[in-house]
């Protein structure tokens, strides 16, 4: 019975566990580094999670319509080796950012970086980093 309990719990922690990591992508199988994109606009929530953190953004179009980007960052611990707190974007503050868009065109991206209202320039942690694309292999 005891081993029965146990097969039982380690199946269970795979199961859970798997979702995050089936989860996780590279840069090149959702965005594409040929479009990159920059724009300014109004925070309206910041999801601060595991393997990616996302801000959503109200960004007004060239067609004055008003599209809700959400933009993809790094890890939260990667984030705050980076300089970010969970209070460096909050709901309501106005900035901008530089990053690159989803492969299918809808209104997601990958964060480069972002200015913050008073002026700061933080990095997104992201998996297309500059260092990255000059590698070769």
């Amino acid at each position: 019975m005891k081993i029965k309990y146990t097969v039982a719990a380690v199946g269970l922690a795979l199961g859970l566990g798997g979702g995050a990591a089936l989860a996780h992508h590279s840069f090149v199988a959702e965005f594409d580094a040929n479009a990159p994109i920059s724009m300014t606009g109004t925070v309206t929530k910041v999801a601060w999670r595991n393997p990616h953190t996302y801000f959503y953004v109200d960004v007004k179009g060239k067609d004055g319509q008003v599209h809700n980007w959400a933009m993809e960052m790094g890890s939260p611990n990667g984030l705050m080796r980076r300089g970010w707190t969970r209070d460096s974007l909050k709901v309501g503050d106005v900035i901008s950012f530089e990053g690159w868009r989803a492969k299918d065109g809808s209104f997601k991206g990958n964060a480069k970086n972002v200015k913050l209202a008073n002026g700061t320039l933080l990095f997104a942690n992201s998996s297309q980093s500059e260092e990255k694309k000059e590698l070769k292999y």
